[in-house]
């Protein structure tokens, strides 16, 4: 009995002192957040007077500071190129000759075999270059016009973005401009939706990403097909390599969608290398190109899509693996040091599944080709838009963040074929080096909104920009002492706010003090 009786009292003792810890972390919490308030007014007050804002690199003077920034950028954005390199290698030479051929340096890392030092350099200078110039800029605006604004970022963006120019290659820096555009679309879309001023019909699908990707895919693969001269000569030669369909059939089915004569020199070449020529009757003006042409070493379709499908799989999966394990342990050496083990088996897992994506978008376009030869007798462009569009619902393989990633890497190579294409046919103007200003504009909007609009921008872009391009950045703020108390005031308001809804891309965030920059 006593016991029972002792047993309400502690209770009760201990709920009075969770209530007097709660009340006092809220007095804790107020104080400080007037405090903070105080110390902005007295900035705020200190710019309007003529000071320009402190920048946020207290412990280094401007020019240290870009500096710094740029060799850090530049010496990570080259050891992943190069890392990539290197690995990709590895993996050619445990295939061709033996594992032990890995080991001799000399084959391993020679200048005749592993030539990604120019291309690694260019790439440095691009994202070094931008990263630098950019704190240098943001410093300069910052002491000329004595204050911090959205458009000292916009502007510095804006200006740095001619680092581009590193990228000897028009086509490469048309892809990357074209990239971008399609990022500030998507955070000028996001930006919008959140202000409740603009929203897309169908923005709310499920599977609206999915659908965006096979819609990309469709014209890309009916440009491949029809107008590979619409593509940059990388892009074919990689579909070309990927797919098992030979260049000269491609031709000849290009030649007879158009109506045009057939090369039938080229595919007899083709498939008396191929050991089939004295089996096929050819024509100059067939209706359609037989399947025995497309596939002339398998006799059957179905055999053949599971072939191409599987050896997809086997030529892709060291790029995938490559891609994903060397930019890990070079941007988180130490996670990978921690967890060497675990770190490799993620890089497996996720070039496995990247690896199945493709294979199975091979296997599905070759497979509707195929399809459409045992059902008509005339063949016609619009199927390859079709295979294209189908072929890409094989990104449902993929995780949910990874489908709209891809169909916005996808999407800028549509719209620059689709543009050539409209150029070509003199419905658009030819503009020189308007990848250069597209890409500087894009620059400029894609600093804004990382700085202060970071909630609209994909995690991963976001992310990358803030460990890759510019480590320094605070954000968003003009000084580090107002990015600190930024952050603390918006976690202070988002304790205070009750949990409306569920963000599927980010996992829930534990607040304290320790937690908070500068504090």
């Amino acid at each position: 009995m006593p016991a029972n009786s002792k047993n309400p009292n502690s209770s009760a003792r201990l709920l009075a002192d969770d209530a007097e810890a709660e009340r006092r972390l809220r007095e804790a919490e107020e104080r400080l957040s007037e405090a903070i308030e105080e110390l902005q007014r007295r900035q705020r007050s200190t710019a309007a007077s003529g000071d320009h804002p402190p920048c946020d690199h207290p412990d280094w003077s401007c020019v240290a500071n870009a500096i710094g920034n740029l060799c850090q950028t530049f010496l990570l954005s080259y050891g992943i190129r190069v890392g990539i390199g290197i690995l990709l290698r590895a993996f050619k030479l445990a295939r061709g000759q033996s594992f032990s051929s890995i080991l001799d340096l000399k084959q391993l890392v020679s200048e005749k075999d592993l030539i990604v030092r120019e291309e690694a350099c260019r790439i440095g200078l691009l994202f070094g270059g931008f990263t630098g110039s950019y704190h240098a800029l943001r410093c300069l605006l910052r002491k000329l016009r004595k204050k911090e604004t959205p458009l000292n970022a916009i502007l510095a963006g804006s200006i740095a973005g001619l680092c581009v120019l590193a990228l000897d290659d028009s086509n490469r820096r048309r892809t990357l401009a074209l990239y971008l555009f399609a990022r500030v679309a998507q955070c000028a879309y996001n930006s919008a939706k959140v202000k409740n001023k603009f929203h897309l019909w169908g923005s709310h699908w499920r599977h609206g990403d999915s659908l965006l990707f096979a819609l990309s895919c469709a014209q890309v693969m009916y440009a491949f097909v029809m107008r590979p001269e619409s593509l940059p000569k990388s892009y074919q030669d990689f579909i070309e390599k990927t797919g098992p369909v030979a260049a000269p059939v491609y031709k000849a089915v290009r030649e007879n969608c158009r109506g045009g004569l057939v090369d039938v020199a080229s595919i007899s070449a083709y498939l008396h290398s191929r050991g089939k020529s004295h089996d096929l009757k050819l024509e100059e003006f067939p209706s359609i190109i037989p399947c025995s042409v497309i596939h002339p070493d398998t006799n059957y379709c179905l055999s053949h899509n599971a072939k191409a499908a599987s050896a997809t799989f086997r030529k892709t999966f060291p790029l995938y693996f490559s891609l994903t394990f060397v930019p890990f342990v070079i941007l988180h050496l130490q996670k990978f040091m921690d967890t060497p083990a675990r770190t490799c088996w993620l890089a497996v897992k996720s070039a496995v599944r990247s690896t199945s994506f493709l294979s199975a978008f091979v296997g599905i376009f070759q497979g509707v080709i195929c399809m459409h030869r045992k059902i008509a007798s005339k063949d016609h462009k619009l199927v390859y838009w079709v295979a294209g569009a189908l072929s890409g619902l094989s990104v449902l393989l993929e995780k949910k963040p990874t489908r709209s990633e891809l169909a916005l890497y996808v999407l800028p190579r549509a719209g620059d074929s689709l543009w050539y294409i409209l150029v070509n046919r003199h419905l658009l103007p030819d503009v020189r080096n308007a990848e250069v200003a597209l890409f500087c504009a894009c620059m400029g909007a894609i600093m804004y909104y990382q700085e202060y609009e970071p909630d609209t921008m994909a995690p991963f872009l976001s992310g990358l920009i803030r460990r890759f391009l510019a480590s320094r950045i605070t954000n968003p703020g003009p000084s580090s002492t107002r990015s600190a108390s930024y952050t603390y005031l918006q976690t202070l308001d988002a304790m205070k706010k009750p949990k409306l809804q569920e963000v599927e891309t980010s996992t829930p965030k534990q607040y304290n003090l320790e937690s908070i920059p500068g504090l």
